[in-house]
């Protein structure tokens, strides 16, 4: 059996490096739970919670556009204006349905299988989308219309479903709707930071008051970790993407998720 340190921190490393590319960071984190014997009481908060390290690995390598962004506001600029209405309208839809299906969420947290068939379903999907994509319309947040947006935003809600991917989730909706390759994945990044900030903070609420000082220490740790790995691997994606789009994913998705699927069939 690993040291108990030594398993958060690789739960942290598995966090930074899937959390922006399309695999599942939540799926990952359950099934790398699983084989590690990670499976406290507060697994699925520390799942959920640490995923806010990565999410500020986005606010450190894209300070600058936020910062714009925030200016822009105060001066009433329209592409600020844009880029923050369609950053709000795609996180509504989560926002809401997130509430609704909260309980089940945690329960199939619990549940491994669900994760090996997402992935291998998922993969196949992103096969199937990066075929079928059109030529894009879309090159930048700013350009994107309401219902664009808002669409992505509907997408997103998919990945509630562990294994599914929330990143591959948004950024397959993203290029169904027309929007290009590097565009949607940064999409993905700035969307993450008001669903994940959402998702954390209400699992604190509802938890929170149930969690030991061995929890909260894990969790610090994890969030650290999470997070330098993050500030590596997001730059890494953006040029792999570029260069050779998302099917290398899909792949590893299809076989991860048989091998986890055999796994958990034969233990």
């Amino acid at each position: 059996m690993l040291p108990a340190l030594l398993v958060v921190i690789l739960l942290g490393i598995v966090e930074g490096v899937t959390e922006f590319i399309p695999v599942s960071s939540t799926g990952h984190l359950i099934l790398a739970g699983e084989l590690l014997g990670f499976n406290s009481a507060a697994a699925g908060t520390f799942e959920i919670v640490i995923q806010l390290g990565a999410i500020l690995a986005v606010i450190v390598i894209y300070w600058r556009r936020f910062w714009d962004v925030l200016v822009g506001l105060m001066r009433r600029d329209a592409r600020a204006i844009a880029f923050t209405r369609n950053v709000a309208l795609a996180f509504l839809p989560s926002a809401v349905i997130g509430l609704i299906v909260y309980k089940a969420v945690k329960a199939m947290l619990e549940t491994p299988v669900i994760v090996a068939v997402a992935l291998i379903v998922g993969g196949i999907a992103i096969l199937v989308i990066e075929r079928l994509v059109r030529t894009p319309t879309t090159t930048s947040v700013e350009d994107m219309t309401w219902k664009t947006a808002l669409g992505i935003g509907a997408v997103q809600c998919l990945s509630m479903i562990p294994g599914v991917s929330r990143s591959g989730a948004t950024i397959m909706g993203a290029l169904g709707m027309g929007v290009e390759r590097k565009t949607a994945a940064e999409f993905s990044f700035f969307l993450a930071v008001p669903t994940m900030l959402a998702a954390s903070g209400y699992d604190l609420y509802k938890n929170g008051g149930a969690l030991g000082g061995d929890d909260w220490m894990a969790i610090a740790v994890g969030f650290v970790v999470s997070f330098i790995v993050a500030l590596i691997v997001i730059r890494w994606f953006i040029g792999i993407v570029s260069r050779y789009g998302f099917a290398p994913f899909a792949w590893y998705r299809i076989v991860a998720g048989t091998i986890a699927l055999v796994w958990l069939l034969m233990v």
